[in-house]
């Protein structure tokens, strides 16, 4: 899938990770998960990212995340 403010290059932006998590589909989510796994900075951007939209109990996608970059930052 497309995503929204993607762009060229070595770092995804915030931006395009919150396209991600809340329009990507399964196969977008693997790749995210695996280059959060092996890239501290993409991991700790999707913390914030997630954080960011802690407050809204509808963002059930991101709460997902959340723990899961926390796990992975632990």
């Amino acid at each position: 899938m497309k995503h929204r403010h993607l762009q060229e290059g070595p770092e995804l932006s915030s931006a395009a990770i919150d396209d991600i998590i809340e329009r990507g589909g399964w196969e977008d989510w693997l790749a995210l998960r695996d280059r959060a796994d092996t890239d501290r900075p993409t991991a700790e951007r999707v913390l914030r990212v997630c954080e960011a939209r802690g407050a809204d109990p509808c963002a059930q996608r991101h709460h997902l995340w959340r723990m899961y970059a926390r796990q992975t930052l632990a």
